[in-house]
């Protein structure tokens, strides 16, 4: 694609961040909340190591994909394609397509699901409403500078909500220390999984490659660009955080499983009381939009390289058909559905369990090839990401030898 050029004058503190912002976003969507609330819930703090070990492997993934998105003059399926030949650009593009797909459908329903706490009614028509409205929000001029901006608004809105709910719902932090320690309590493996899924999100990351390009970056930006994807990374998984530790001290006490958007907005309660499914709906709501709208971008920024059709990125007519294809789909299923499907999401991030670790390993090799130059990952840190396929790895066998 042609990116945007790099002349434009130097921008200053916050005005300089983006990608990350909308990586964070589009990844944590109504199935993070859910995965972070159940396991909160149903196993209190033990699992609390969980988003802390993914927030690092993607922080040590979103800065590799940086490095390749500066480095690179395709997209992330045309680099893919470059090195290794088209049809694994073009498997990895159908692919992380797929992954995305399987999310669409609880993103769309989960927009319904939080209009109808906040105004009743039939949850499936705000659904196709907001998925009308997200349709019309791919086709506005400059798209990706629109997108970048409702994403780091929603985003920070999402931080205050949660934060000031953990806080409130005073948990155990003895025992949130002890859950730092690695475990797998039985019954938890699929938790477990969609909550590595869902934070340690190597379709996201890949996405990242991009996103920067959009941004107008070059290898001299690399700085600016480290220090969007580490501030947005940190975010996204401590948006996890907060959420499981507030469920844990506020759910889990209880005997409360989740099942519903209202049995998770049991956890605002202490915070707010009575108001506490109007907020939750708003966090929701927000957590929802912004991965309706970022999660399409990202599935059908993959087909369209699948069909070798990504030149132009975001701004090209063909790319935005695809990434109205992922929007329809998700919309027509959630239709079907009717409601929030919460099984439906957490079996959707597990199965995306399976597809990543190939994924992972194309990436890790790209970051050590020569073209990136001085950007080329340096030991530590591939090491760190080889830890991170492997964890994938055996978090998939886990979770199959869990189902037989």
């Amino acid at each position: 694609m042609t990116s945007t050029s790099s002349s434009a004058p130097p921008r200053r503190g916050f005005a300089k961040l983006g990608p990350a912002f909308i990586t964070a976003a589009l990844v944590f969507g109504p199935g993070s909340i859910t995965t972070a609330s159940s396991m909160g819930a149903d196993f209190a703090y033990d699992l609390v190591w969980v988003p802390v070990i993914a927030t690092v492997l993607m922080l040590c993934f979103v800065d590799l994909c940086v490095r390749i998105g500066l480095s690179t003059d395709s997209g992330p399926i045309g680099t893919i394609s470059k090195r290794f030949t088209r049809v694994a650009g073009v498997l990895v593009g159908l692919g992380a397509f797929a992954v995305t797909a399987s999310f669409q459908a609880g993103n769309s329903a989960g927009t319904g699901a939080a209009m109808s706490v906040l105004f009743g009614g039939d949850s499936t028509l705000f659904a196709i409403l907001f998925t009308l409205v997200a349709l019309g929000f791919v086709w506005l001029p400059s798209f990706y500078r629109q997108l970048e901006r409702v994403m780091v608004v929603i985003i920070l809105a999402l931080v205050v909500i949660f934060v000031l709910t953990m806080v409130v719902a005073r948990p155990d932090f003895g025992q949130v220390v002890a859950g730092l320690v690695p475990s797998f309590p039985s019954g938890s493996a699929a938790l477990v999984v969609g909550a590595a899924a869902t934070t340690f999100s190597v379709v996201g990351a890949l996405y990242q490659i991009q996103l920067v390009r959009e941004k107008g970056w070059t290898a001299a930006d690399y700085r600016t660009a480290r220090k969007d994807a580490v501030t947005g990374t940190l975010i996204l998984g401590g948006l996890s955080f907060v959420i499981m530790v507030a469920a844990a001290a506020v759910l889990n006490p209880r005997g409360a499983s989740v099942q519903s958007p209202a049995d998770m907005a049991a956890i605002l309660e202490p915070a707010i009381g009575g108001w506490a499914s109007t907020l939750f709906a708003l966090g929701l709501w927000a957590a929802a939009f912004s991965s309706l709208i970022g999660n399409s971008t990202i599935g059908g920024g993959m087909l369209a390289g699948a069909l070798n059709i990504e030149e132009g990125g975001l701004s090209s007519r063909k790319v935005k058909l695809c990434i109205t294809a992922v929007i329809v789909l998700g919309g027509v299923v959630a239709t079907i559905f009717g409601g929030l499907p919460v099984q439906l999401i957490i079996t959707a991030q597990a199965v995306t369990i399976f597809v990543v670790p190939a994924i992972g390993v194309l990436l890790v090799w790209l970051g050590r090839v020569p073209e990136r130059g001085a950007l080329k990952l340096p030991t530590a840190q591939f090491v760190l990401a080889i830890a991170g396929v492997l964890f994938l790895i055996l978090l998939a066998i886990n979770y199959l030898r869990n189902l037989l």
